[in-house]
């Protein structure tokens, strides 16, 4: 009789276990609170709008800024401006940089308004070839919005390791104390992570070396992007291993994220809500995950919504993304070479 009334308690606690974690999932499992806009932004005279690599919220709470890719996915040779300020309906009311890149890949903006574009084509990389020929390339280049240049990184058209080159550098982020940080390179690039002092001085490295992928915690194989959180805490997108590394500001490593899948952009914003843009998991590089735009906790770590990727094909997706205030989500679709909005739509 004791027996049979163990039984029973044991069988009601996995019952009410149960149904606990089906109510969990359920409040977890939040419906897509975003509507899409495919086509948002107009660039001047009703120009193509190239392959967006860049989105920066201006400060002022009313325009974004956007880095493309001259009306295509090249800028060599062409006499187009790639950086343009958009008002809140799209409109372009200014376009800067003409001439200043071959084939531009990271973009950030630091907290005097300049901006900070990276030549994003690693060596051997056909992207790349067109900006070679007019040596350019494997630089990071910081200019005004005027678009005055006011620095450059690496030397142009020179692909290296050491601490004055760069093999076709991803990312870019100048950090409130004004070091700037630098995801080197590209696909089949260096594969680290570099820190300079204000005025260009290389402070630490992390991992590295050429065509040097690696696993390892604290090593990376495909830095794609970098994104500084309240804490001063550095998330590096290492997108080869679908994963989000966390670091210090010595580089010593915090924490290791995979939920966040195959990690090609991230932006951090004021309350530290953290976006991840995965425009490249599925059958052909992560199988058994899901494209789209995660969004989360950059304290806790915690997913707590999802925008899928309605339209899935071979090629890359969403890589490129920024939030404005209200949480609206700007995203560059690259092999669909178009320019999209997220409205929120519920809380």
């Amino acid at each position: 009789m004791s027996k049979n009334k163990s039984g029973t308690a044991t069988s009601g606690l996995l019952l009410f276990c149960i149904a606990a974690l089906l109510g969990l999932n359920g409040a977890l499992a939040q419906p897509n609170p975003y509507q899409v806009i495919y086509h948002w932004g107009e660039l001047p005279g009703d120009r193509t709008m190239g392959v967006v690599t860049g989105v920066q919220p201006d400060p002022d709470g009313e325009h974004i800024w956007i880095l493309e890719r001259c009306g295509a996915n090249q800028c060599a040779g062409s006499d187009q401006h790639p950086i343009h300020k958009l008002d809140s309906e799209g409109r372009t009311v200014k376009s800067i940089g003409a001439g200043l890149f071959a084939w531009p890949h990271g973009f950030d903006m630091d907290g005097e308004g300049n901006f900070w574009v990276t030549e994003g084509a690693p060596e051997g990389d056909a992207r790349g070839e067109p900006g070679m020929e007019r040596g350019m390339g494997h630089q990071v280049i910081k200019l005004s919005q005027d678009g005055e240049v006011l620095m450059r990184l690496g030397e142009a058209g020179m692909a290296g390791d050491d601490a004055e080159h760069f093999n076709g550098p991803a990312a870019v982020l100048v950090a409130p104390g004004g070091e700037i940080w630098v995801a080197d390179g590209h696909r089949g690039g260096n594969n680290r992570v570099m820190k300079f002092s204000a005025d260009g001085e290389l402070l630490l490295q992390l991992g590295g070396g050429v065509d040097d992928t690696s696993r390892e915690s604290g090593r990376f194989n495909d830095p794609h992007d970098l994104k500084m959180d309240s804490q001063g805490r550095l998330f590096v997108a290492d997108r080869g291993n679908n994963r989000i590394q966390i670091f210090d500001q010595a580089g010593e490593l915090l924490d290791i994220w995979t939920q966040f899948g195959r990690p090609s952009g991230l932006w951090i914003d004021a309350d530290d809500r953290l976006y991840a843009a995965d425009g490249m998991s599925g059958e052909q590089w992560n199988r058994g995950w899901e494209r789209g735009i995660r969004i989360g906790d950059a304290r806790s770590g915690y997913v707590t919504e999802f925008i899928p990727d309605y339209e899935v094909q071979s090629g890359s997706g969403i890589e490129f993304l920024a939030a404005d205030r209200d949480g609206n989500v700007f995203a560059g679709q690259v092999g669909r070479q178009r320019f999209e909005k997220y409205v929120r739509v519920r809380p």
